[in-house]
């Protein structure tokens, strides 16, 4: 189970690196199984909607639910986006680019990019709460993202000359993490759970597409934008079903 452990210490806050020694090439052998543990944050985030949902506004019950998010995961994603955007926003070249995504402080894209995605997500958690599918669509959202980065790492090549975990992804990590999402997705039986997979391949074509146009590749920072992109494309196929 070092591996799944790996992967867990990885995408979320869980302290699970205090009992299992974890490397990066540990990380990378455990990418197969991303999508589990982003079931595992949507599960948890499912729990709080159901223990709230009852005693709150709806809208009250979203925001926590985003903050919860960030907790669990140490907003890494999050960055991701913001760094992602920064660097595609004002770069003017490829080492331009790539020089803004390393610095961490946040410009104006990159602010504008979490804000529009915290009112994005509130909205639509409230949105759902109010429905009958929101179990569905809280739990496996972020496991759609996470998928995402299989999707990414199979496709693409990395775009720095440095070494990183995503170097060592390979693409059987892809067949793994894709069979876990599948029994995830056939389990609620409904077709917007489909709908939300093929939305976060849709979205992974184009952005990685854009990507591959910027910056020859991807990096950890795109990874982390594309996870965010897909998790709001799998709540928009939710929220289309609903109407």
């Amino acid at each position: 189970m070092k591996s799944l452990a790996a992967a867990v210490s990885f995408l979320t806050r869980i302290p699970v690196g205090r009992f299992v020694s974890c490397g990066a090439a540990d990380v990378a052998r455990s990418s197969g199984w991303f999508p589990l543990v982003g079931l595992a944050i949507g599960a948890m985030g499912a729990g709080a909607a159901f223990l709230l949902r009852g005693h709150l506004p709806l809208p009250v019950v979203a925001v926590i639910l985003l903050a919860l998010d960030a907790l669990l995961t140490g907003a890494l994603h999050f960055d991701g986006l913001a760094d992602t955007a920064d660097g595609f926003g004002g770069g003017k070249d490829r080492e331009d680019v790539l020089r803004i995504m390393r610095d961490h402080a946040i410009g104006s894209y990159g602010a504008m990019a979490l804000a529009l995605l915290a009112l994005f997500k509130a909205a639509a958690y409230s949105a759902l709460l109010a429905g009958d599918r929101w179990l569905a669509a809280i739990t496996l959202a972020p496991a759609v993202g996470r998928w995402s980065i299989l999707l990414l790492t199979a496709a693409l090549p990395y775009a720095r000359p440095t070494a990183s975990v995503v170097r060592g992804i390979g693409k059987i990590s892809l067949v793994w993490g894709t069979l876990i999402l599948a029994a995830a997705v056939a389990a609620p039986r409904l077709w917007c759970a489909a709908a939300a997979a093929i939305a976060a391949i849709a979205v992974s074509a184009l952005f990685g597409f854009y990507c591959r146009r910027k910056i020859g590749g991807i990096t950890g920072d795109t990874l982390g934008a594309n996870v965010e992109l897909c998790e709001c494309a799998a709540l928009v196929a939710f929220l289309w079903s609903a109407r």
